[in-house]
């Protein structure tokens, strides 16, 4: 390996830490409708189920199907500008969201985000991934995954200060203040980030990494087993965190009306940026230094996470104050953050040098699919439905206990990776070898 390609230290961190502010931004532009969905709902006069659509399929489905073609791309040429007009577009399709006066207005400008937001982790995780070892790689990746904490406590934060002094919720200004605010840092990416060599930290200096077609992309990464259940894994647990995160703010106003609404968003700020995100930290790291004495680590440390947060989510819709649902959403918050790390490690380590955006988009069109399009969306119409036998409050508790089973398949997804990954492990490292070989 040529010393030369690979980064400095110091580089290298300016550049994951710039890379997991935009994550950060990817996941404020989700939230930040789930928050302020009580308001929208009724500025728009929405039923449950089109604000499930909203949060989840609208976005979901635009999201996941670009996200294939533009890895494809990423793959083929430079990743810094594709990551950056990707996020300037979502960034205004964010600030056009603030403009919309009815459903489908507000769900072609979801829809836009989702194009935009398409181009920004396959691109990304390619780029850590040439800067990081395989050693390092979850732990790199799982400080990369502190995005999605960080951008959900920004999301509170930012509608905490953006409220009027008399507690009032311009839903609005949100929305465009935080697109014009993802503009400039599209600005700042291109101009402070360098394409760094592609499989610089497992291949020598001279191997010339080939291009492979679309299709040829696709056939080589599904037919890898512990690929596809870590994808599951990850998918069905986001499945209902996704769910539950959607309608989080809807069920505490109905649950205590008088609980003041910016103290509640401050407080979930607080719990996303610490428990969440120390969850994810702590979990890749933890999944490096296990994994570093049996691979199945990486399988097995997301499903002890899967295994305690099913009774705990189920247990924090059923109390009957705030302050505890927060109290047990805290403690929930620190498990379901371990299994991304590993997660995203084991997508990139299992797929070849030359197909990691593209194990990325496909990684990320299954989960979103499965979870981000699918768990607002269900929880939703499982609202709509018990509402025709209980009062609203009732109907959510109802909804999020079914929804929370689905922790049950990702669980069992989590085991057989623990089981099939050590071959399939040894596999991806004799296929870079040979790769170097050929050249």
């Amino acid at each position: 390996m040529n010393a030369n390609q690979l980064p400095t230290k110091r580089y290298r961190s300016f550049v994951l830490v710039l890379l997991t502010v935009v994550y950060g931004f990817n996941f404020i532009d989700r939230q930040i409708v789930g928050i302020l969905a009580p308001f929208i709902q009724e500025d728009l006069n929405l039923t449950n189920t089109q604000l499930g659509l909203l949060i989840g399929f609208a976005f979901a489905l635009f999201y996941t199907v670009i996200a294939i073609p533009i890895a494809w791309l990423a793959d083929r040429y430079s990743r810094v500008n594709i990551l950056s007009i990707a996020l300037a577009t979502w960034s205004g399709f964010t600030a056009l969201t603030g403009m919309a006066s009815n459903f489908w207005q507000i769900g072609m400008a979801r829809m836009g985000v989702g194009i935009g937001e398409a181009g920004g982790s396959p691109p990304s995780h390619s780029i850590i991934s040439d800067m990081y070892p395989k050693e390092e790689r979850a732990g790199a990746l799982g400080f990369y995954a502190m995005g999605i904490p960080f951008g959900i406590m920004a999301a509170y934060f930012a509608t905490a200060s953006l409220m009027g002094s008399g507690g009032d919720v311009d839903w609005r200004r949100i929305f465009i203040f935080l697109g014009i605010t993802g503009i400039v840092l599209a600005g700042v990416v291109k101009l402070t980030l360098r394409e760094p060599v592609r499989g610089a930290q497992e291949l020598d200096g001279g191997t010339v990494v080939k291009k492979l077609p679309f299709v040829e992309s696709l056939k080589s990464l599904l037919k890898i087993p512990a690929w596809w259940a870590m994808c599951f894994g990850i998918a069905f647990g986001s499945f209902v965190s996704y769910a539950s995160s959607a309608f989080q703010t809807k069920f505490l106003i109905a649950l205590d009306p008088s609980f003041d609404f910016k103290t509640m968003v401050i407080l979930l700020g607080i719990m996303n940026g610490t428990t969440y995100a120390g969850g994810a930290f702590f979990g890749a790291k933890l999944a490096d230094k296990w994994g570093a004495k049996t691979i199945r680590a990486y399988g097995w440390l997301p499903a002890i996470a899967m295994t305690v947060c099913l009774p705990l989510g189920i247990w924090s819709y059923w109390v009957q104050s705030v302050e505890a649902n927060l109290l047990l959403s805290t403690v929930y918050l620190l498990f379901i953050g371990i299994y991304l790390g590993p997660s995203f490690a084991i997508a990139q380590t299992l797929a070849p040098i030359n197909m990691r955006a593209m194990s990325t988009a496909l990684f990320f069109f299954i989960l979103n699919m499965v979870a981000l399009g699918g768990g607002p969306t269900f929880a939703g119409w499982l609202i709509d439905v018990f509402k025709s036998d209980y009062n609203e409050l009732e109907a959510m508790r109802m909804a999020m206990t079914v929804t929370h089973l689905v922790f049950i398949p990702a669980l069992i997804s989590f085991l057989v990776v623990s089981r099939i990954l050590p071959r399939d492990w040894k596999a991806a490292e004799t296929r870079n070898l040979q790769m170097e070989s050929d050249n």
